[in-house]
């Protein structure tokens, strides 16, 4: 179904290489697959654009289907930039005090513009405050729910994201909101990290995988529960609920049977970059890839392709590395991994000749776009246009 050794070669022919290949057709199988797990559910889900960073991608997405709608951003000047561009619904999901930004958003908003900022300390609330009072408005806010896994004994098992853990510290936050002009809380975000973006079967550290499927089996039923406890909580403050938002990727299947949770987040599940192939009951596909030029023969069994080293965020390991996808039977030298300026491979079977593509997969989604200032997008198996990532725009956010 997807696009073979022999499209790549063809679509790429006269090309300059590193170049970047979305494709069309995978990514709208992909949503179709996203959006099927709504069905029923009264729910809509929002898009990550940290995962995409592509105007020309997010539209195609939000017009997929209505079920699609409005954007999460990463910045207060990335989601400026966005509603310059056309989007609005925009909620920012990570707090910044960053002053131009909020100025920016504060004064879109005055123009009409519905943008919603995040919050977890009573400084983000502060600074949300005095933009919203310059500029003669009342921004909206979502306080942000910490989610991650902690059995007895003081574990905490997920990511290190906001420092509310109780539903009742999320209430009094929201009571100080109360006593701020310009600012107020109108939602509740909570992103359950060892659920959405823990793989089940990855190859790079096996023996934990037992370990990692039971902390996800383990965290649903807690995250329910405290996630219930703090809508409760902040109805208790006398909050308006506005919307609750939660999951991602990884984890829609679980967040959307919650009642209190009214729309999810999905991203890098549009372009199934290779963390994915390692999680159970993926029905995703590979939409985006990278192309590298064959520069050297520098021994029997190896190439060596020009650049690659565009290593993922995270903890560091293999897994964080480009995966060699076409053709077939390539893979790292160990003392070397993804390099810089140069990539060696070893090669089972025939060797690419000198100046052929080597296709790869990112480990992530929306960081493939830092490296590659457009994406050649191709539909039907053919290229059909060339359009600019945020870095062909000349933006870079973080």
């Amino acid at each position: 179904m997807g696009l073979g050794y022999r499209d790549f070669r063809r679509i790429l022919e006269g090309r300059a290489l590193p170049c970047a290949v979305v494709d069309l057709d995978a990514m709208a199988r992909n949503a179709a697959r996203l959006a099927s797990t709504l069905a029923g559910s009264g729910k809509t889900l929002r898009v990550a654009s940290k995962s995409v960073r592509h105007v020309g991608l997010l539209r195609r997405l939000l017009a997929h289907t209505d079920a699609f709608r409005g954007l999460m951003c990463f910045t207060p000047a990335e989601a400026a930039f966005l509603l310059g561009e056309g989007f609005d619904d925009l909620l920012v999901a990570y707090p910044s005090v960053d002053r131009a930004g909020l100025e920016a958003v504060a004064q879109a908003v005055a123009r009409g513009a519905t943008i919603r900022l995040m919050a977890d300390d009573p400084a983000h609330l502060a600074a949300y405050a005095d933009a919203g009072r310059a500029a003669g408005v009342t921004l909206e806010v979502l306080l942000e729910l910490d989610m991650a896994y902690r059995p007895p004994g003081g574990l905490h098992l997920g990511v290190l994201r906001s420092p509310l853990r109780e539903p009742a510290q999320v209430g009094e936050l929201a009571r100080r909101a109360q006593g701020l002009d310009g600012v107020r809380v109108v939602g509740l975000m909570g992103y359950e990290a060892q659920v959405a973006g823990l793989p089940d079967e990855t190859p790079f550290s096996r023996a934990l995988n037992p370990a990692r499927r039971a902390i996800k089996r383990l965290s649903i039923p807690q995250i329910a529960e405290r996630r219930r406890r703090a809508v409760a909580a902040l109805e208790e403050a006398g909050v308006e609920l506005a919307l609750v938002n939660g999951g991602g990727t990884g984890s829609l299947a679980s967040t959307v049977t919650e009642p209190w949770v009214t729309e999810v987040t999905a991203g890098s599940g549009f372009l199934c970059p290779h963390l994915f192939d390692y999680y159970r009951r993926s029905a995703l596909e590979p939409a985006a890839f990278f192309a590298l030029e064959v520069c050297r023969w520098p021994t029997e069994g190896v190439v060596t392709c020009l650049g690659g080293g565009y290593v993922a965020s995270g903890e560091p390991g293999w897994d964080r590395l480009p995966l060699p996808h076409l053709p077939e039977g390539l893979a790292y030298v160990s003392a070397e991994g993804a390099g810089e300026v140069q990539t060696p491979l070893r090669v089972r079977g025939e060797r690419p000749a000198i100046g052929a593509p080597v296709i790869f997969r990112h480990a992530k989604a929306g960081e493939l776009a830092e490296r590659f200032d457009a994406y050649l997008l191709v539909s039907g198996g053919e290229a059909v246009a060339v359009e600019p990532t945020y870095r062909g725009q000349g933006r870079c956010f973080l």
